[in-house]
């Protein structure tokens, strides 16, 4: 792994973990996050201080990936997919002062090797997408999503399991 820091009118990183072969396109802003080798990481991506994003993985476009997400290796994130780590999210706290950085709890998300997340998904914090699992475009993911599951819609539903032959192959 390298660390990076580069501040161009194209992308920012600071202190980004880097590992082989990674390719980071214009206008993505990544800081305090390691990146997996092999992976992609489209344009006009965020992505937040501690998350953790695995080998061979792709972030497409317009994708926010916020603190506490950790992607396993091997998984794909549509375009414009965005995660949520704040459960009860509020601009001021009950004495009504703006809340921050202790004003809330960060709600911790893990999506596991293999899982795929289509376009335009939104997934909650505190939840766990299973190994291989599918998320449809455009679904709100409020539950955990079992492994070789495929989930669609709002809020996101349990659509079939996903079969595999003896080589692998759905």
């Amino acid at each position: 792994m390298t660390r990076v820091n580069e501040d161009s009118n194209k992308r920012t990183l600071r202190d980004v973990l880097v590992g082989d072969n990674v390719k980071i396109f214009d206008f993505v802003n990544a800081y305090e996050c390691t990146i997996g080798s092999n992976t992609k990481v489209g344009t006009f991506v965020e992505i937040q201080k501690g998350v953790i994003i695995g080998e061979n993985c792709k972030i497409s476009s317009h994708t926010f990936i916020c603190e506490g997400v950790t992607l396993g290796n091997g998984v794909f994130v549509g375009h414009n997919v965005s995660f949520i780590n704040d459960l009860h999210p509020r601009a001021v706290n009950d004495d009504g002062s703006v809340k921050g950085g202790l004003d809330w709890k960060m709600a911790e998300t893990i999506i596991e090797d293999g899982a795929s997340i289509g376009t335009s998904a939104t997934i909650l914090g505190g939840l766990r997408i299973g190994r291989n699992a599918i998320v449809g475009a455009g679904a709100l993911v409020t539950k955990n999503v079992p492994e070789d599951t495929v989930v669609v819609g709002n809020p996101a539903r349990v659509l079939r399991k996903i079969e595999r032959e003896k080589d692998g192959r759905i």
